[in-house]
């Protein structure tokens, strides 16, 4: 049985690795790619080792991109996706726990309806509403703005149901003993609530950093001028660019690695407390 058993981890630990390998190796052939000249992807000779240009096509990609091919460098979009992350995941994460905490602690007229209000805006995505959403923002005059690229998609209905299910599962002998102590409702919320739910912020906030990473299409609608381009976008257009001009695929390459470096960090930084907020079930 002891045989048996050890036999059957090895094959589940080799399933694993073989997991893990198929999904590296695209990223380290693309790792290898972006330290060889452009050339050389054409032509077949990139390898699987990787080359000498590594420090010189990663100063161009970020700093200089390439005139000849109308490339802007990639430094500004990285930012700009930088600022419209964290600008969405705070956002969300703010407003869904006030107005989680609205509806689960305060006593007003039709507060069941205005959460199934906000509920229901589940099933009208971004896609859905992107024309009235656009004209809003257009006459507002955020056009090729930060405000642009964020505000609109700062609300969020999943956030505060989870938030409101996690309120859900404090006793009500803690409200009770803060009401007591003469805790008031923003003492209450900053002092208890807000501690209670550290793990669960930390995994929306995960979550909703990568939702605001990958945008794509409100940010090639809201922008025109190139200093508002995030890293998605400027990835799509740098790789029509390299179909139409010369050889700058070690360019593409290396914005692909570098593009996938915030979010990575993100997860690998906030790894336990995102697993515990999701796994976690009781206070």
């Amino acid at each position: 049985m002891a045989g048996r058993s050890r036999l059957a981890l090895l094959l589940a630990h080799l399933v694993l690795l073989a997991g893990v390998a198929i999904m590296v190796l695209p990223v380290y052939v693309a790792f290898v790619a972006s330290t060889h000249p452009g050339a050389d992807f054409l032509s077949g000779g990139v390898g699987l080792i990787p080359g000498t240009r590594f420090m010189e096509n990663y100063r161009l990609a970020l700093l200089d991109g390439s005139s000849t091919a109308g490339i802007p460098p990639v430094g500004p979009m990285l930012w700009n996706s930088l600022v419209m992350a964290l600008v969405i995941a705070l956002g969300k994460i703010a407003i869904s726990l006030l107005s989680a905490f609205a509806v689960c602690y305060f006593r007003f007229p039709f507060r069941a309806a205005a959460f199934w209000l906000i509920f229901i805006t589940l099933m009208l995505p971004v896609e859905v509403r992107i024309l009235p959403t656009f004209e809003v923002v257009a006459h507002l005059g955020l056009l090729n703005s930060y405000a642009g690229l964020t505000v609109p998609l700062i609300a969020s209905a999943t956030a505060t149901f989870l938030f409101r299910q996690v309120f859900m599962t404090i006793p009500d002998e803690l409200t009770e003993a803060a009401l007591v102590d003469g805790a008031g409702p923003l003492t209450f919320f900053w002092t208890i609530l807000l501690p209670l739910s550290r793990t669960n912020i930390a995994a929306l906030f995960v979550i909703l950093f990568l939702y605001g990473w990958n945008q794509y299409l409100w940010p090639l609608l809201v922008t025109t001028d190139t200093s508002y381009y995030t890293v998605v976008m400027g990835l799509r257009r740098l790789v029509s660019a390299a179909g139409e001009a010369d050889p700058v695929w070690h360019l593409v390459m290396a914005t692909a690695i570098l593009a996938m470096l915030p979010p990575v960090l993100v997860i690998a930084l906030m790894q336990r407390l995102f697993v515990r907020g999701l796994t976690e079930t009781e206070k």
